[in-house]
């Protein structure tokens, strides 16, 4: 077996056939390609075997009893991930119908019969690359996204994913009737650290904070971004202010109890965090910038008064 085929060998084929001598000829011919092979004997069945094993690829038999291979096709589709499983129909139907029926429930390709063996072995090959290749594009893709989206030192959300992120929440805690809270932060007298420790220092000092703000903001829903420079924001939605100042609280805390030096602090010897919060019911007619400059001046007052502390604001009118 050449190299080229080898991605072939952990591929999982699921026949459904109703025919028991057609099985064993299909996996003679895919066992030969160095295939896994598992059958179903009708259309629940290979429902089942889909589920149970998550096959790459489907060979399916139009014309079964109990369930024809349209309407499992069509079911198939409906999981999670098909889409990445090419369906190729076997039928000994060639009139017009039958084949627009079978791309209509979602089948990638048929072949009929009686089958010619060597075409099925290559629309099996190239359904299975193809499926690969869509795979490994949308990895990429998903890949590419999330880097454009982070920031590229501490690895939290950047200010354009921030500004879409809030604009997405906002506008679905308004649909849904639920509160948003919002909390700008902003390491204390950042300047004055860098100025005595270096930016090497400065840059570690902020991966550091980043990663305590994630770990107080720790839901799937929240999300913690790099607002710009020493200043982060966190989005936090369906949480009313009283949890918001709590997360702030705990961030304060933790961020505290990282005990970076920071010699030249006018309020602490340990780098520290000032923190506005603000909660709000969003509604549509809203803009979006009252909450951040609830939240701003939220910030300014905890600054104002003395630093290292959590200021909640009423949010703007």
């Amino acid at each position: 077996m050449n190299a080229s085929a080898a991605p072939s060998e952990t591929s999982i084929i699921l026949i459904v056939d109703d025919d028991r001598f057609m099985r064993m000829q299909l996996r003679q011919c895919l066992e030969r390609e160095r295939y896994q092979v598992i059958e179903a004997i009708n259309g629940e069945k290979g429902l089942e075997a889909y589920k149970t094993n998550q096959p790459n690829l489907v060979l399916l038999d139009a014309l079964m009893p109990v369930m024809d291979g349209f309407e499992c096709c069509s079911q198939i589709m409906t999981h999670p991930g098909a889409e990445h499983t090419p369906v190729l129909m076997i039928t000994g139907l060639e009139d017009q119908q039958s084949v627009d029926r079978a791309f209509e429930v979602g089948a990638s390709d048929y072949v009929t019969k009686p089958i010619h063996w060597a075409v099925l072995r290559q629309r099996v090959k190239r359904l299975l690359h193809q499926a690969r290749l869509q795979r490994q594009l949308e990895e990429a893709n998903e890949r590419l996204k999330q880097l454009v989206s982070l920031d590229g030192l501490t690895q939290v959300a950047n200010r354009r994913r921030f500004d879409e992120y809030l604009d997405q929440e906002w506008r679905r805690m308004a649909r849904e009737e639920l509160p948003i809270s919002l909390v700008l932060c902003d390491i204390d007298f950042f300047k004055r650290f860098n100025d005595t420790y270096g930016h090497q220092a400065g840059d570690r000092c902020l991966q550091q904070v980043a990663q305590s703000l994630m770990h107080a903001a720790r839901r799937p829903a929240d999300l913690v971004a790099r607002y710009g420079g020493e200043e982060f924001a966190v989005i936090l939605p369906n949480t009313k202010a009283h949890g918001a100042v709590q997360v702030a609280e705990e961030m304060r805390s933790q961020v505290r109890s990282l005990a970076i030096a920071h010699a030249d602090s006018p309020v602490s010897s340990l780098v520290t965090l000032s923190l506005g919060v603000v909660s709000i019911l969003p509604q549509l007619e809203i803009p979006v910038a009252s909450l951040i400059a609830a939240a701003d001046k939220a910030l300014y007052q905890a600054k104002a008064q003395g630093r290292d502390r959590v200021v909640y604001s009423q949010p703007l009118s």
